[in-house]
């Protein structure tokens, strides 16, 4: 499940990374008041960057910010997390199944790679960036700058966090890792859509779950 975990990048992009983690695993339940002196202070940086954090969340459609009111989580509820992946699964979908009928040999090398490197991060909290690097290779190997640039924005919703939130995944994800890269080699474009749509899907419906039992 496609998701960027890097954990390099600026204050900002770290800072949006965080809190976006936080909403979408309802950490910062909706209604919350955001704290920007705490926030400041948890990142170690001046307000600056913050408030753009805060800005790009709120154009997520995350937070609410206010003149005077100041800043309030809205959060995310599971019919949101449901619409969210249903859409990033037919994009991961068509990214596999175009991934299938233009991959180059050494794509499919890199794929296999790939997928071993997330195999062996096994219950270790570094498997998140790996997966991410695994799922990234098959979106380039659909060579599509457009459909890349869709999937780079739908994959927002992702928690970077979710193999390690949800570790009862993790075997199921590995499985499926192999299945989508067999279908990909065997240029079945109809079967990796498959694969890949409901490994999302999946994800999905565990999130949404999890929020509603918070």
């Amino acid at each position: 499940m496609p998701r960027d975990v890097n954990i390099s990048g600026t204050v900002r992009e770290r800072a949006v990374r965080e809190l976006r983690d936080r909403i979408l695993t309802g950490a910062l339940p909706a209604g919350t008041r955001v704290n920007l002196d705490a926030i400041t202070t948890e990142f170690a940086t001046s307000r600056t960057p913050v408030r753009e954090a805060l800005l790009e969340l709120s154009f997520e459609g995350l937070v609410h910010v206010a003149p005077r009111s100041g800043i309030t989580v809205i959060g995310i509820s599971s019919k949101d997390v449901i619409d969210s992946f249903t859409i990033l699964g037919v994009l991961t979908g068509q990214a596999a199944a175009w991934a299938a009928q233009r991959v180059n040999p050494q794509e499919l090398a890199s794929l296999r790679e790939l997928a071993a490197e997330v195999a062996a991060r096994s219950g270790d909290d570094s498997i998140g960036e790996a997966n991410w690097r695994f799922h990234q290779e098959i979106h380039r190997a659909a060579q599509s700058r457009r459909l890349l640039a869709q999937l780079t924005q739908a994959a927002r919703m992702v928690p970077t966090n979710f193999l390690t939130l949800f570790p009862e995944h993790e075997k199921h994800s590995l499985d499926e890792h192999d299945e989508l890269i067999e279908a990909i080699a065997d240029h079945d474009a109809e079967r990796a859509r498959s694969v890949a749509e409901s490994h999302v899907l999946q994800a999905g419906r565990s999130l949404a779950s999890w929020l509603d039992q918070r």
